[in-house]
């Protein structure tokens, strides 16, 4: 297991920041509870996932993801549209915390 968190949540930010160190071979739940109640005190205005792995082949792999905190606030994502050559049209996702303020301070 391992708790990872972020401010950016668009959609391709696969870039979060690790919280503490990954708990393996963890047997006893309260252990990843204390992690993650740490980790929202810390970072309660932003985004807060957990990843569970399976090393039973011998290799790393996440088999499960999922978000445990987000915050009170989400501004949104607005859709940019921008013409190409000829016809061709390029939507791009953006989000309005990004765009508004700086990496930081977004919420």
């Amino acid at each position: 297991m391992n708790i990872e968190w972020t401010d950016d949540p668009h959609p391709r930010n696969s870039y979060w920041e690790l919280w503490g160190l990954p708990l393996f071979d963890i047997k006893d739940s309260g252990t990843v509870m204390f992690e993650l109640r740490e980790a929202r005190k810390s970072c309660s205005t932003g985004y807060i996932r957990m990843n569970a792995f399976d090393a039973s082949y011998g290799t790393e792999s996440c088999v499960m993801s999922f978000l445990v905190n987000r915050p009170m606030n989400e501004p949104g994502f607005f859709l940019e549209r921008t013409d190409g050559i000829g016809r061709q049209i390029i939507y791009t996702i953006k989000s309005y915390s990004v765009q508004s303020n700086s990496e930081g301070n977004r919420y």
